[in-house]
């Protein structure tokens, strides 16, 4: 038995015909009658005399009716109380957020987010790509914000935003661009080993081990104010996603390099385990957060 059997025996009452019935429906009529003759051998209770014209309702197919009835209207009641649950945006939500992300982002994202939903708690949680998928499957963080893609399968992940990656250095005679194919023999500054925009960089413009400091110095950055102190001071290269760009000095704006043949990009996505989704928050902040960031990428 369910609410759509029941669905269909209230039609066949309300027009007293199963095609009439099975048109309001939206179903053949010999799907609305099998369905209903099913339901009657699972009541075992004949609900309507077929042989009357028009069809008429059996004394114990009036009661029947009844409750089906309230059983369909009880069941609509909950369908609109579900919607209603779905549009609150409410409670407690764990999000994380990798490094080379936070910095450019968070600025514009929660000060909007915060006030357009007050009974919003966001509990924000700054982690590297591992610690966030171990801590999304150990339910310790609700939602996070990466780049992608990653290689877990077992997580879900929806694009917010794509961005630019930009160059950043020094080139001798005061050149402003540099073909890609020409980066793997740059010194380029990276972070360090655990971040993935290290190793998307890596990828995209093939790098090889690179001496990027003397022999005698060895530096592990963790942030991009670091790699731009380091390029500075050794005449390097660096690359930097286009958000942060955004605030870096008018001084060091003049030291963007552009890349003749072409354009470096990474993509960042929202991640979720599915067994602890808590999906209409998630769409939501997916929604907000893309229109809150593009506007600044354009």
């Amino acid at each position: 038995m369910n609410i759509q059997q029941l669905e269909y025996i209230l039609a066949v009452d309300q027009f007293k015909s199963f095609s009439k019935a099975a048109d309001y429906c939206h179903v053949t009529q010999a799907t609305l009658s099998a369905m209903v003759k099913k339901l009657e051998e699972q009541l075992d209770i004949v609900i309507f005399d077929r042989k009357a014209n028009p069809i008429a309702t059996t004394e114990n197919g009036r009661e029947v009716l009844v409750q089906a009835q309230q059983v369909v209207a009880h069941a609509n009641a909950l369908l609109s109380s579900s919607k209603a649950i779905n549009q609150k945006i409410e409670g407690k939500v764990k999000l994380g957020i990798i490094p080379t992300i936070a910095s450019s982002v968070l600025p514009l994202i929660m000060k909007p987010l915060v006030e357009k939903y007050p009974l919003l708690h966001l509990e924000i949680h700054e982690v590297t790509t591992n610690q966030m998928i171990k801590d999304l499957r150990e339910g310790k963080l609700d939602v996070g914000i990466l780049s992608t893609p990653i290689a877990s399968t077992d997580l879900e992940t929806q694009i917010l935003y794509v961005e630019d990656l930009r160059l950043y250095g020094y080139l001798s005679g005061g050149k402003q661009q540099i073909s890609q194919s020409a980066l793997s023999q740059q010194r380029i500054f990276l972070l360090q080993e655990g971040h993935c925009l290290r190793d998307q960089i890596i990828q995209l413009c093939d790098l090889k081990k690179n001496k990027s400091l003397p022999s005698n110095l060895t530096v592990e950055s963790n942030t991009f104010d670091t790699l731009l102190n380091l390029v500075d001071t050794f005449q390097g290269m660096t690359l930097l996603p286009s958000l942060y760009v955004r605030q870096l000095s008018e001084g060091r704006k003049k030291h963007l390099l552009e890349i003749s043949d072409g354009t470096l990009r990474r993509e960042v996505s929202i991640c979720y385990y599915r067994p602890y989704a808590k999906w209409n928050i998630i769409r939501r902040l997916q929604a907000e957060i893309t229109e809150l960031v593009q506007g600044h990428l354009k």
